[in-house]
């Protein structure tokens, strides 16, 4: 058999590139109250994200019925929409980039 076959396969991982955790509206809906400022720190503390170098992106499945103020990584338009739809506002905050060693 070819050696190539015999090797185990192995992905290229950038290292570059960080994945987005998302959150979708109906989530925020039931777990945040109405007025309540919701940042990617109070959704690792209440469960719903995990830390992760790429941020946090709401995503606008489900409805919104909350007046809500955002502030995330990235959000869709669909969800900016419907959060502004409910009196809430929306926040975008930067991406901390991991540092480069510079060698």
């Amino acid at each position: 058999m070819p050696l190539n076959r015999r090797l185990p396969k192995r992905g290229f991982n950038h290292d570059d590139r960080f994945a987005m955790f998302v959150v979708n509206l109906d989530v925020l809906d039931k777990f945040f109250a109405d007025g309540t400022e919701v940042t990617p720190l109070a959704l690792v503390a209440a469960g719903l994200a995990k830390e992760t170098k790429g941020g946090v992106k709401i995503l606008g499945r489900g409805e919104l019925t909350k007046k809500l103020a955002i502030q995330a990584h990235a959000v869709s338009d669909g969800a900016r929409a419907k959060i502004e739809a409910a009196g809430g506002s929306v926040t975008l905050v930067a991406v901390l980039a991991p540092a480069v060693n510079e060698a």
